[in-house]
Protein backbone atom coordinates (compact mmCIF):
# COMPACT_ATOMS: atom_id res chain seq x y z
CA UNK A 1 0.00 0.00 0.00
CA UNK A 2 3.07 2.22 0.64
CA UNK A 3 4.23 1.42 -2.44
CA UNK A 4 1.25 2.29 -4.27
CA UNK A 5 1.15 5.92 -2.45
CA UNK A 6 4.85 6.61 -3.44
CA UNK A 7 4.09 6.09 -7.01
CA UNK A 8 0.54 7.86 -7.17
CA UNK A 9 2.49 10.80 -5.63
CA UNK A 10 5.87 10.53 -8.07
CA UNK A 11 3.61 10.53 -10.87
CA UNK A 12 1.68 13.28 -9.23
CA UNK A 13 4.75 15.34 -9.01
CA UNK A 14 6.12 14.61 -11.70
CA UNK A 15 3.30 16.24 -13.96
CA UNK A 16 3.72 19.29 -11.54
CA UNK A 17 7.24 19.46 -11.64
CA UNK A 18 6.27 19.43 -16.00
CA UNK A 19 4.04 22.41 -15.55
CA UNK A 20 6.14 24.20 -13.17
CA UNK A 21 8.77 23.77 -16.17
CA UNK A 22 7.16 24.76 -18.94
CA UNK A 23 4.99 28.08 -17.12
CA UNK A 24 8.88 28.92 -16.37
CA UNK A 25 9.94 28.43 -19.89
CA UNK A 26 7.01 30.81 -21.34
CA UNK A 27 8.14 33.21 -18.75
CA UNK A 28 11.87 33.36 -19.73
CA UNK A 29 10.19 33.93 -23.14
CA UNK A 30 8.11 36.51 -22.49
CA UNK A 31 9.89 38.14 -20.40
CA UNK A 32 13.73 37.81 -20.97
CA UNK A 33 13.84 37.68 -24.78
CA UNK A 34 11.23 39.76 -24.90
CA UNK A 35 9.54 37.76 -27.59
CA UNK A 36 7.03 39.16 -29.80
CA UNK A 37 5.11 35.96 -32.04
CA UNK A 38 2.69 38.62 -33.32
CA UNK A 39 5.72 40.13 -35.87
CA UNK A 40 5.30 36.22 -37.19
CA UNK A 41 1.73 37.64 -38.76
CA UNK A 42 3.61 40.81 -39.76
CA UNK A 43 3.03 41.85 -43.47
CA UNK A 44 6.40 41.56 -44.52
CA UNK A 45 6.75 37.89 -43.18
CA UNK A 46 3.42 37.01 -45.28
CA UNK A 47 4.76 38.55 -48.39
CA UNK A 48 8.19 36.21 -47.74
CA UNK A 49 6.14 33.47 -47.58
CA UNK A 50 3.73 33.76 -50.66
CA UNK A 51 7.00 34.43 -52.90
CA UNK A 52 8.95 31.57 -50.95
CA UNK A 53 5.82 29.22 -51.68
CA UNK A 54 5.72 30.61 -55.48
CA UNK A 55 9.02 29.55 -55.84
CA UNK A 56 8.40 26.11 -54.49
CA UNK A 57 5.60 25.89 -57.02
CA UNK A 58 7.54 27.27 -59.71
CA UNK A 59 4.99 30.03 -60.77
CA UNK A 60 7.37 31.92 -63.23
CA UNK A 61 10.29 29.57 -63.30
CA UNK A 62 10.87 28.54 -67.53
CA UNK A 63 11.44 25.34 -66.82
CA UNK A 64 10.95 23.84 -63.16
CA UNK A 65 12.69 20.53 -61.87
CA UNK A 66 9.58 18.78 -61.27
CA UNK A 67 8.65 19.26 -65.04
CA UNK A 68 12.03 17.81 -65.89
CA UNK A 69 12.32 13.74 -67.05
CA UNK A 70 16.34 14.34 -66.10
CA UNK A 71 15.83 15.62 -62.39
CA UNK A 72 13.31 13.10 -61.56
CA UNK A 73 15.64 10.27 -62.88
CA UNK A 74 18.60 12.08 -60.51
CA UNK A 75 15.86 12.40 -57.81
CA UNK A 76 14.71 8.55 -58.01
CA UNK A 77 18.78 7.78 -57.98
CA UNK A 78 18.95 9.80 -55.19
CA UNK A 79 15.83 8.23 -53.59
CA UNK A 80 17.56 5.12 -53.58
CA UNK A 81 21.03 6.07 -52.06
CA UNK A 82 18.79 7.17 -49.16
CA UNK A 83 16.60 3.99 -49.29
CA UNK A 84 19.90 2.48 -48.50
CA UNK A 85 21.38 3.88 -46.02
CA UNK A 86 18.45 3.73 -43.75
CA UNK A 87 18.44 0.19 -44.53
CA UNK A 88 22.42 -0.66 -43.34
CA UNK A 89 21.57 1.64 -40.52
CA UNK A 90 18.80 0.12 -39.03
CA UNK A 91 21.02 -2.92 -40.21
CA UNK A 92 23.76 -1.95 -37.91
CA UNK A 93 21.46 -1.26 -35.09
CA UNK A 94 19.83 -3.92 -35.31
CA UNK A 95 23.53 -6.64 -35.47
CA UNK A 96 24.94 -4.46 -32.62
CA UNK A 97 21.77 -4.95 -30.40
CA UNK A 98 20.98 -8.55 -31.14
CA UNK A 99 24.90 -9.07 -30.21
CA UNK A 100 24.32 -7.13 -26.96
CA UNK A 101 20.96 -7.22 -25.66
CA UNK A 102 21.13 -10.40 -23.61
CA UNK A 103 24.00 -9.08 -21.60
CA UNK A 104 22.37 -5.49 -21.19
CA UNK A 105 19.34 -7.18 -19.39
CA UNK A 106 19.30 -7.02 -15.52
CA UNK A 107 17.81 -10.47 -15.05
CA UNK A 108 20.32 -12.22 -17.20
CA UNK A 109 23.03 -10.50 -15.28
CA UNK A 110 21.70 -11.54 -11.74
CA UNK A 111 21.84 -15.25 -13.40
CA UNK A 112 17.82 -15.10 -12.83
CA UNK A 113 17.03 -15.71 -16.44
CA UNK A 114 19.17 -18.64 -17.46
CA UNK A 115 19.69 -20.09 -14.09
CA UNK A 116 23.82 -19.35 -14.19
CA UNK A 117 25.32 -16.60 -12.92
CA UNK A 118 29.17 -15.18 -14.19
CA UNK A 119 31.63 -13.65 -11.98
CA UNK A 120 31.89 -10.46 -14.37
CA UNK A 121 27.42 -10.80 -15.71
CA UNK A 122 26.96 -6.99 -13.86
CA UNK A 123 30.47 -5.41 -15.25
CA UNK A 124 29.23 -6.22 -18.66
CA UNK A 125 25.59 -5.50 -17.64
CA UNK A 126 26.91 -2.12 -16.79
CA UNK A 127 29.46 -1.50 -19.43
CA UNK A 128 26.70 -2.08 -22.26
CA UNK A 129 24.27 0.27 -20.47
CA UNK A 130 26.66 2.96 -20.58
CA UNK A 131 27.78 2.42 -24.27
CA UNK A 132 23.55 2.39 -24.77
CA UNK A 133 23.20 6.01 -23.19
CA UNK A 134 26.18 7.49 -25.01
CA UNK A 135 25.42 6.51 -27.68
CA UNK A 136 22.00 7.49 -27.96
CA UNK A 137 23.04 10.91 -26.22
CA UNK A 138 25.04 11.75 -29.21
CA UNK A 139 22.49 13.18 -31.82
CA UNK A 140 22.94 11.78 -35.37
CA UNK A 141 24.21 15.18 -36.72
CA UNK A 142 27.02 14.96 -34.17
CA UNK A 143 28.30 11.39 -34.87
CA UNK A 144 28.15 12.05 -38.38
CA UNK A 145 30.21 15.25 -38.10
CA UNK A 146 33.27 13.21 -36.40
CA UNK A 147 32.72 9.96 -38.65
CA UNK A 148 32.91 12.02 -41.69
CA UNK A 149 36.38 13.30 -40.34
CA UNK A 150 36.93 10.06 -40.77
CA UNK A 151 35.88 8.40 -43.65
CA UNK A 152 34.82 10.73 -47.03
CA UNK A 153 31.64 11.78 -47.41
CA UNK A 154 28.82 9.40 -48.50
CA UNK A 155 26.06 7.33 -47.52
CA UNK A 156 28.51 4.64 -45.22
CA UNK A 157 29.14 7.49 -42.66
CA UNK A 158 25.41 8.56 -42.63
CA UNK A 159 24.01 5.14 -42.00
CA UNK A 160 27.32 4.50 -39.53
CA UNK A 161 26.17 7.38 -37.79
CA UNK A 162 21.96 6.88 -37.76
CA UNK A 163 23.23 3.42 -36.46
CA UNK A 164 25.16 4.52 -33.79
CA UNK A 165 22.50 6.71 -32.44
CA UNK A 166 19.62 4.49 -32.95
CA UNK A 167 21.83 1.30 -31.19
CA UNK A 168 21.66 2.92 -28.21
CA UNK A 169 17.85 3.05 -28.65
CA UNK A 170 17.15 -0.24 -29.90
CA UNK A 171 19.43 -1.69 -26.71
CA UNK A 172 17.69 -0.08 -23.91
CA UNK A 173 14.11 -0.74 -25.53
CA UNK A 174 14.75 -4.60 -26.50
CA UNK A 175 17.18 -4.93 -23.47
CA UNK A 176 13.71 -4.02 -21.28
CA UNK A 177 11.78 -6.42 -23.26
CA UNK A 178 14.08 -9.06 -22.59
CA UNK A 179 13.57 -8.18 -18.54
CA UNK A 180 9.85 -8.11 -18.53
CA UNK A 181 9.50 -11.03 -20.41
CA UNK A 182 8.14 -13.94 -18.63
CA UNK A 183 11.37 -16.48 -17.40
CA UNK A 184 9.45 -19.45 -16.73
CA UNK A 185 9.87 -21.32 -19.61
CA UNK A 186 13.26 -19.93 -19.84
CA UNK A 187 14.11 -21.06 -16.35
CA UNK A 188 12.74 -24.51 -17.51
CA UNK A 189 14.74 -25.10 -20.44
CA UNK A 190 17.80 -24.38 -17.97
CA UNK A 191 17.09 -26.74 -15.55
CA UNK A 192 16.95 -29.13 -17.95
CA UNK A 193 20.05 -29.10 -19.71
CA UNK A 194 19.66 -26.86 -22.37
CA UNK A 195 22.39 -25.17 -23.54
CA UNK A 196 23.10 -20.92 -23.74
CA UNK A 197 21.87 -20.83 -27.76
CA UNK A 198 19.47 -23.55 -27.24
CA UNK A 199 17.83 -21.38 -24.63
CA UNK A 200 17.83 -18.12 -26.38
CA UNK A 201 16.37 -19.93 -30.26
CA UNK A 202 13.65 -21.54 -28.39
CA UNK A 203 13.32 -19.97 -25.21
CA UNK A 204 13.95 -16.52 -25.11
CA UNK A 205 13.94 -15.41 -29.11
CA UNK A 206 10.04 -16.79 -30.17
CA UNK A 207 9.18 -14.63 -27.04
CA UNK A 208 10.75 -11.69 -27.67
CA UNK A 209 10.53 -11.31 -31.72
CA UNK A 210 7.08 -9.60 -32.20
CA UNK A 211 8.01 -6.24 -30.03
CA UNK A 212 11.67 -6.48 -31.22
CA UNK A 213 10.12 -6.61 -34.76
CA UNK A 214 8.14 -3.21 -33.85
CA UNK A 215 11.00 -1.85 -32.14
CA UNK A 216 13.32 -2.24 -35.23
CA UNK A 217 11.17 -1.06 -38.35
CA UNK A 218 9.72 1.91 -35.66
CA UNK A 219 13.58 2.77 -35.44
CA UNK A 220 13.60 2.79 -39.57
CA UNK A 221 10.72 4.92 -39.63
CA UNK A 222 12.82 7.34 -37.80
CA UNK A 223 15.85 6.41 -39.91
CA UNK A 224 14.24 7.39 -43.24
CA UNK A 225 13.50 10.93 -41.50
CA UNK A 226 16.31 11.95 -39.86
CA UNK A 227 18.71 11.13 -43.40
CA UNK A 228 18.10 14.13 -44.47
CA UNK A 229 19.72 15.99 -41.23
CA UNK A 230 23.03 13.49 -41.72
CA UNK A 231 22.96 14.57 -45.08
CA UNK A 232 23.44 18.44 -44.35
CA UNK A 233 26.64 17.53 -43.27
CA UNK A 234 27.72 15.45 -46.36
CA UNK A 235 26.57 12.26 -45.74
CA UNK A 236 24.84 11.83 -49.34
CA UNK A 237 21.18 10.93 -50.32
CA UNK A 238 18.85 12.99 -50.86
CA UNK A 239 19.64 15.48 -48.10
CA UNK A 240 22.77 16.63 -49.15
CA UNK A 241 21.53 17.47 -52.77
CA UNK A 242 18.86 19.02 -50.48
CA UNK A 243 21.04 21.62 -48.56
CA UNK A 244 22.80 22.63 -52.24
CA UNK A 245 19.84 22.79 -53.77
CA UNK A 246 18.41 25.72 -50.67
CA UNK A 247 21.94 27.05 -51.02
CA UNK A 248 21.81 27.58 -54.24
CA UNK A 249 18.14 29.12 -54.28
CA UNK A 250 16.96 25.95 -56.69
CA UNK A 251 13.88 26.34 -55.11
CA UNK A 252 12.00 23.77 -57.43
CA UNK A 253 15.19 21.09 -57.16
CA UNK A 254 13.67 21.76 -53.43
CA UNK A 255 10.07 20.91 -54.43
CA UNK A 256 11.22 17.96 -55.95
CA UNK A 257 13.54 16.56 -53.05
CA UNK A 258 10.55 17.20 -50.97
CA UNK A 259 7.88 15.35 -53.03
CA UNK A 260 10.92 12.17 -53.07
CA UNK A 261 10.92 12.72 -49.50
CA UNK A 262 7.50 12.10 -48.56
CA UNK A 263 6.96 8.90 -51.37
CA UNK A 264 9.95 7.74 -49.37
CA UNK A 265 8.36 7.97 -46.28
CA UNK A 266 5.03 6.56 -47.25
CA UNK A 267 6.78 3.36 -48.45
CA UNK A 268 9.13 2.91 -45.78
CA UNK A 269 5.69 3.38 -43.55
CA UNK A 270 3.67 0.72 -45.82
CA UNK A 271 6.49 -1.63 -45.47
CA UNK A 272 7.04 -1.29 -41.91
CA UNK A 273 2.91 -1.69 -41.08
CA UNK A 274 3.17 -5.11 -42.77
CA UNK A 275 6.05 -6.19 -41.21
CA UNK A 276 4.21 -5.67 -37.58
CA UNK A 277 1.10 -7.23 -38.84
CA UNK A 278 2.96 -10.20 -40.03
CA UNK A 279 4.87 -10.70 -36.85
CA UNK A 280 1.87 -10.45 -34.66
CA UNK A 281 0.86 -13.49 -36.56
Amino acid sequence: MKHTRFKIGFVRGSLLAAFLLMITSWMYIFSVEDADFLRLFSEKNKQFTIEFLQNLAGIGVENPAFTNAESWKSAAVLSFKTLVMSVMAVGFATLGMLLTVIPAASTAASGMLTLSRTRYGWFIYGFIRLFYTVSRAVPELLWAMIIILILKPGILPGAIALALHNFGILGKLCAETVEDMDIRPVRSLASSGASKPQIFLYGIFPTILPKFISYIVYRWEVIIRTTVVVGLVGAGGLGHEFKLSMSWFHYTEVALYLICYVILVFLVDLISEGMRKIAQR
